[in-house]
């Protein structure tokens, strides 16, 4: 039997499952973004994700990611045509198939343990609206900006700081109050 029926048969089974999930060691990542976007209600949009990397002869394997998952898309990868880039944005998805395939064959033995926990409570927060106030989208921004201290990866554009400000800023805008509006504040304190 070939490599490639091999494969095709493996798809379903535990095995495959376990295979996967040491490439998605070596080859995945988790990443949330922060992305600056001028309708979102804070400034910014946060986009949970999976990812997983593949030189294009080795497409069968993010297929198999593809059949386990049972969602996602394979494209090439921006400005390197040759790499594959299997990816799920859908967050239905990544709290029904991927944070489950992670805890079961991923995390016992990952290294990358830490990011998947503040993965998982980010996504968990997005499910709960936590991102819908100020407050909340702060704390996911903070947890975002902490799954990977210690990353060789690209860089975030702008620093948590700057960030969480604009988010606060337009949820307590820094202009003074009327006179009048102390005025009330102070009377409804004295009464």
């Amino acid at each position: 039997m070939g490599a490639g029926n091999q494969q095709e048969r493996l798809s379903h089974t535990e095995e495959a499952k376990h295979f996967l999930a040491g490439f998605i060691e070596g080859e995945g990542a988790l990443c949330v973004s922060i992305k600056q976007h001028p309708t979102a209600r804070f400034g910014y949009l946060v986009d949970p994700e999976f990812f997983l990397y593949q030189h294009e002869s080795g497409r069968r394997v993010l297929e198999l990611a593809s059949d386990v998952f049972g969602t996602g898309t394979i494209t090439s990868k921006s400005g390197s045509p040759r790499v594959l880039v299997y990816a799920i944005h859908s967050q239905r998805s990544l709290v029904t198939k991927v944070i489950p395939f992670f805890e079961r064959y991923v995390v016992p033995f990952s290294c990358k343990r830490v990011t998947f926990e503040r993965f998982r409570e980010i996504v968990e927060m997005m499910e709960r609206r936590e991102h819908m106030i100020a407050e909340g989208l702060v704390r996911i921004v903070e947890k975002a900006y902490a799954m990977n201290p210690d990353s060789k990866g690209r860089q975030r554009l702008r620093t948590l700081q700057e960030v969480c400000e604009r988010i606060l800023r337009g949820h307590t805008p820094d202009i003074p109050q009327r006179d009048e509006d102390m005025v009330q504040s102070s009377w409804r304190h004295e009464s």
